[in-house]
């Protein structure tokens, strides 16, 4: 056993016996929240690994003392700061990994996503999914979760009808055009990105080849509310809640989105693009 999954279950333990001490059940304690009973049970059997706002409302939901919850909130951060590691995030396994990005979004309600190479996870089929996946676990040697972690990923993606909650998706023209699935999967997942594209709460922006881009698309990034920034590296997933890091990517999420083909315009590059699988498939 890691170092990691060792402090991740102390930090279990602790909440367990939080619960325990204020004669709540896991389904108490989720009724509380208005968390899923899955979640607490995972929290509890290091499954996942609890954020600074997981324990800071399990805290007052139990009852904790303000020491109490400040230690919380150090284990915590310290594990997140450990957890972005990609040996120890995935030898937790595709799927919880899954479970934590829900969780992260379930507290958003503005989403502005950049991505040069890839169809975002709320915008992908499960076919593009899966393989995606299959890469991921060659890469990484994660757990064979393949089947778990494709539900997972498509349960997220139920937030897309809530019209609550705004989403911006901006993609490079290669990002549509990389195949990480066979012909016949891009073709499904760019009719996808056609209909996701006209739903009201949602914008998805092109930028076609030969557009001068105004940086160097070096990652994707993620823009949760104003709150943090995720950016994806082959070895690390970095968590930016440093304010000026969160102004730093709006402004470029903003560039980016400038010279994005939007709405109609966008739907035309998506077409003209399911042409050329549609040939490849056809031969």
């Amino acid at each position: 056993m890691t170092s990691f999954q060792q402090a991740r279950i102390e930090l279990g333990g602790r909440l367990r016996r939080l619960r325990e001490s204020a004669r709540l059940s896991g389904k108490e304690l989720a009724e509380r929240l208005s968390w899923q009973p899955s979640k607490v049970s995972r929290l509890e059997n290091a499954r996942q690994t609890a954020t600074e706002d997981d324990v800071v409302a399990w805290a007052q939901a139990v009852g904790a003392s303000p020491a109490t919850t400040d230690e919380l909130i150090r284990q915590s951060i310290a594990l997140l700061d450990r957890h972005d590691d990609w040996k120890q995030r995935h030898r937790s396994g595709l799927a919880a990994i899954q479970e934590d990005i829900r969780d992260l979004e379930a507290r958003t309600t503005r989403f502005r996503v950049f991505e040069p190479g890839i169809i975002a996870g709320l915008l992908q089929t499960s076919e593009y999914a899966r393989h995606v996946f299959r890469k991921v676990k060659r890469l990484y040697s994660a757990p064979d979760q393949i089947d778990t972690a494709v539900r997972v990923r498509m349960q997220r993606q139920e937030i897309l009808y809530d019209r609550t909650r705004t989403f911006r998706f901006v993609v490079t023209e290669s990002a549509l055009r990389t195949c990480l699935a066979p012909p016949e999967v891009m073709r499904g997942q760019l009719d996808r990105l056609f209909a996701v594209s006209t739903l009201p709460n949602v914008a998805f922006g092109v930028i076609p080849f030969g557009t001068e881009l105004p940086a160097n698309p070096i990652n994707g990034f993620w823009i949760y509310d104003e709150s943090m920034v995720g950016v994806a590296t082959m070895t690390k997933d970095l968590n930016l809640r440093d304010p000026d890091d969160i102004a730093f990517y709006a402004r470029a999420f903003d560039d980016y989105a400038k010279v994005a083909e939007f709405d109609e315009s966008g739907r035309e590059v998506i077409i003209g693009i399911l042409a050329e699988y549609r040939k490849q498939t056809s031969h």
